[in-house]
């Protein structure tokens, strides 16, 4: 999943960066509202983690502009919005669901509930209950574990982060571009082979029969009968 932290807070940012990283998700960070529009034109992020208190700013004025029917006509809708404040009245938590916000967490929080929670909004829009389970291929999204035939598949991150996107579009092409949206975070250099590269390490772990398809000059199906 592709995640936009916007938080001002130098030390706690750093913290829930590496956290989140930690639990193979690719997160951009964005110190004010002005950063977090500039991400924003052109990227579709997955779930934006959004601090109210911002110095250029108010973030519930960026999360009703997110969820007005035509944002300046530059930005892109997030799918989901997760509010992150230390505003904790109950009117603060009505204004932020109201702007438009999927979400309210109050500071200061345990990095397994942030987790937990960005998870359960990505399920809302693609991915069902429990392990996402392909032919003899299982993706654990909350145990952060794959196997295939019952043999648990030794991943890096990145590896993970790519079958689960695979997994959770099964049948479905996707193309490299699509990828690296969701998967790399903004210090991806697009003229890389990265994606191959690690659809590459993929397979190996994969075995065979293969499951990652190549579509010639479109991209990748996860399912298909064999690779090319």
């Amino acid at each position: 999943m592709r995640l936009l932290l916007v938080e001002d807070d130098a030390d706690l940012a750093e913290v829930v960066l590496i956290g989140l990283r930690q639990e193979h998700f690719a997160v951009d960070h964005a110190a004010s509202l002005a950063d977090a529009e500039q991400f924003l034109v052109g990227t579709e992020y997955d779930v934006v983690c959004l601090d109210l208190g911002l110095p250029d700013g108010e973030g519930l004025d960026l999360c009703r502009q997110l969820r007005s029917s035509n944002p300046d006509g530059i930005l892109t809708r997030p799918r989901r919005i997760l509010v992150l404040t230390a505003r904790d009245a109950v009117t603060d938590r009505v204004a932020g669901l109201d702007a438009g916000a999927d979400d309210y967490l109050v500071k200061p929080f345990r990095m397994a509930e942030l987790s937990a929670r960005i998870r359960a909004l990505g399920r809302r829009d693609e991915q069902p209950a429990g392990p996402l389970v392909v032919g003899d291929v299982e993706v654990d999204i909350a145990g952060h574990t794959a196997s295939r035939n019952g043999v648990v598949l030794e991943l890096t991150s990145r590896e993970f982060a790519v079958l689960r996107y695979l997994a959770t579009h099964a049948d479905q092409v996707v193309s490299t571009e699509e990828i690296l949206e969701h998967c790399w975070d903004a210090n991806a250099n697009d003229f890389t082979n990265s994606v191959r590269v690690i659809l590459s390490r993929l397979r190996k772990k994969l075995g065979e029969p293969a499951v990652i398809e190549t579509v010639k000059s479109v991209g990748y199906r996860f399912g298909g009968s064999e690779a090319s």
